[in-house]
């Protein structure tokens, strides 16, 4: 998909359930014209490049009957100004003469006036000449598709007749059905509409689906396999559904009230707009909506008469997503005599691993025959009896295939580039241990040809599978010249604010881009052709070092206080992933148009990781290159990969040198950058060019 936003105003909005320090303004309190707009929201996502990018708004309105306040539902449908995109230009679709029936049986046509034939819990399609008189709330819907399932175009919003409304940004890999030729999006609206509105969560009661077919908004949500943020409006319920996946792979901002605004807005990017005179980052608007489910329930206040919405966060029910979101493993530390089984088992699972690779890949008759022989040896080597590593593998090769080659990929009429040259999904490549993993499974997945965007491991790449017809794609930027983008990117990033961040976004932000040059296929030819790659599906190694102990802090926790200070320090990694990593990657690789798919972070794959023992993931009694991430790096030996099973991390700040180039225009010196521990020290905005 592409990107969601959402703008509440004219309702207060009660978070006292949601934040401890919660004080609602002064109803006398007088607030200036916010300064972000719908426009700003606007642009923010066409820059993702959609397909098309649709607009809805809900009005909400309180009657009076009987000394009793009834809340009535206006709904105004922008239908003039969907926003479509085709071969890269943009126009206006005209759609006129829309009539839908709900069971309020409310129509709509253009250049007619509004009519009615319920006065309570109504909902209307409105047209530009008319208009929603006596309003007090207004929620308004952003939706942009960039359609990557289904056969049939998909617009968003989308809304069903039961006049409940939804945007999406997201995959469903699991836990829902989707057809190959289905679109998700219209799956999820459609199953969303039968679930149960009875309000259980406004109270303390529980849901009258219970032991029914029926089930909760949050107990769907908490199915789903993939990742996912939505904002969704029940309409049955007067209920405002919204969140993210319990990992954060998707981003979600959020402006709760303040003095200075008191709207609500929910957003999968900040605006470009919002960073402005190169001095206000605009940092202190956004935040990152923590993970989970949450919903607002509107209601009219009985003792003042305002609109009153009430901000609820709702547990996860799915047992094993919450074994997922704690992160405890069952074997942290080895007993000696577990340790001296290990070592031992080790030692003979790289012998058979070595004997057994078959064109850089075992066969599942070479897998057998290996399990097998394990099960002939001696009792010291159980841990062999299982070989966690092709567990690891396995995982991770469904896991790429699901987010590959599971579904039909939504395709787009491009007549001016050749077919054969499409390539549909690619790697965010940097010749390091995780990204040559993804390569090598991506190659065993797809059949089309597909790009990487590095220098290093295409050699072995073209050892492990000469019949694939490799392209590096080479991008090169000097960071003097990048003064627009930089300012661009600190949009992106926000609300994180820190050198390394601006670090990692440029980088990001300029290898998604997949704008440089590649090689000729003619190993005598040295020419480079100007070349931009197309894809729309980019595969990013994020969360293989936070489970596979990866980072130089890991070691250092490790000496320090032994396995259990490890597995500590890798929990707090995985349960801070969606603050620090996931929102500021998804929304730097999204504004290239690209969606970002992270196979490490498959909920399989989470599970095979955290099931095994934690000596058997890392064993950092080894030196950086061999115990750090040692799971993954048998399975590169799996794969054919020699000699990147060996490579030590480096970062891709530092591995794309932007981190080098920063140090010396922002501190004058990678030295002087070290001092000040440019890493954590906060951006500082010069006046000029950034």
């Amino acid at each position: 998909m592409c990107g969601i936003a959402l703008i509440i105003s004219g309702v207060r909005i009660d978070l006292s359930l949601l934040l401890s320090d919660y004080r609602p303004p002064p109803e006398t309190h007088e607030v200036d014209q916010p300064e972000l707009s719908v426009d700003d929201l606007k642009a923010a996502l066409l820059r993702r490049g959609p397909d098309n990018l649709g607009c809805k708004k809900i009005f909400l309105q309180l009657k009076s009957s009987s000394s009793v306040e009834e809340l009535a539902l206006l709904s105004h449908l922008d239908v003039e100004k969907v926003i479509k995109r085709e071969r890269s230009c943009l126009y206006f679709s005209e759609m006129n003469n829309v009539h839908i029936v709900s069971e309020n049986e409310v129509s709509w046509t253009q250049h007619s006036h509004c009519t009615a034939t319920k006065s309570v819990a109504e909902l209307h399609f409105l047209d530009n000449h008319c208009t929603a008189t006596n309003s007090v709330a207004e929620l308004h819907f952003l939706g942009a598709t960039l359609q990557l399932r289904g056969i049939n175009p998909v617009f968003q919003p989308l809304v069903d007749t039961s006049c409940n409304v939804l945007v999406y940004n997201g995959e469903i890999f699991g836990g829902i059905e989707v057809g190959s030729d289905s679109n998700d999006s219209e799956i999820l609206m459609d199953t969303l509409g039968r679930c149960c509105s009875c309000g259980f969560h406004a109270s303390e009661r529980k849901c009258c689906s219970a032991g029914r077919a029926l089930s909760s908004v949050p107990e769907l949500l908490s199915t789903i396999k993939g990742p996912w943020a939505l904002i969704y409006w029940q309409d049955s319920s007067k209920t405002l559904w919204f969140g993210r996946d319990a990992f954060g792979r998707r981003s979600l901002l959020v402006h709760w009230p303040t003095l200075d605004d008191f709207r609500l807005l929910l957003s999968s990017v900040s605006p470009l707009s919002f960073i402005k005179n190169d001095t206000d980052c605009g940092l202190n608007f956004w935040e990152e909506l923590p993970c989970g489910i949450y919903s607002i329930c509107f209601d009219a206040s009985k003792a003042s008469g305002f609109l009153i919405g009430t901000a609820r966060k709702h547990e996860w029910t799915d047992p094993g997503l919450e074994e997922l979101i704690k992160w405890d493993r069952a074997f942290v530390k080895p007993q000696d005599e577990e340790l001296k089984f290990f070592n031992l088992a080790v030692i003979k699972d790289r012998r058979l691993m070595n004997s057994t690779s078959l064109d850089g890949m075992p066969s599942e008759l070479c897998s057998r025959h290996v399990i097998e022989q394990a099960k002939l040896n001696a009792g010291v080597i159980q841990h062999s009896v299982s070989l966690p590593v092709f567990k690891v593998l396995n995982a991770l090769k469904e896991s790429v295939m699901r987010r590959t080659a599971q579904n039909r990929i939504f395709q787009r009429t491009i007549p001016e580039i050749r077919e054969e040259n499409l390539a549909q999904v690619a790697v965010l490549f940097s010749g390091g241990l995780d990204s040559m993993i993804l390569a090598a499974l991506l190659d065993k997945c797809v059949d089309p040809i597909y790009r990487i965007s590095a220098r290093a491991g295409l050699k072995e790449l073209q050892r492990i599978a000469p019949l694939r017809r490799w392209n590096l794609v080479e991008i090169d930027a000097d960071l003097s010249d990048l003064s627009s983008e930089i300012k661009c990117v600190m949009s992106l990033i926000s609300p994180a604010n820190t050198y390394m961040d601006l670090n990692i976004g440029i980088a990001l932000w300029l290898a998604a881009g997949g704008d440089g040059w590649v090689s000729s296929i003619h190993e005598e030819d040295n020419r480079r052709i100007k070349y931009k790659s197309e894809a729309k599906i980019l595969l990013v190694g994020s969360g293989a070092d936070e489970q596979c102990a990866g980072y130089g802090r890991h070691k250092t926790k490790y000496r320090l206080r032994g396995w259990l200070g490890l597995h500590e320090e890798m929990r707090l990694d995985m349960q801070r992933i969606w603050k620090r990593n996931l929102g500021r990657d998804d929304r730097c690789i999204s504004d290239n148009g690209k969606e970002a798919r992270f196979p490490f972070l498959d909920e399989d794959v989470i599970r095979t990781l955290l099931d095994m023992p934690l000596w058997e993931v890392a064993e950092l009694d080894q030196p950086m290159g061999r115990g750090d991430k040692k799971i993954l790096r048998e399975v590169a030996l799996l794969l054919g990969l020699e000699e990147v099973s060996s490579l030590p991390k480096r970062a891709i700040q530092f591995g794309s040198r932007i981190a080098r180039e920063s140090n010396r225009k922002n501190f004058g010196s990678n030295r002087a950058a070290n001092q000040a521990s440019a890493g954590s020290e906060v951006i500082h905005m010069r006046t000029g060019a950034t």
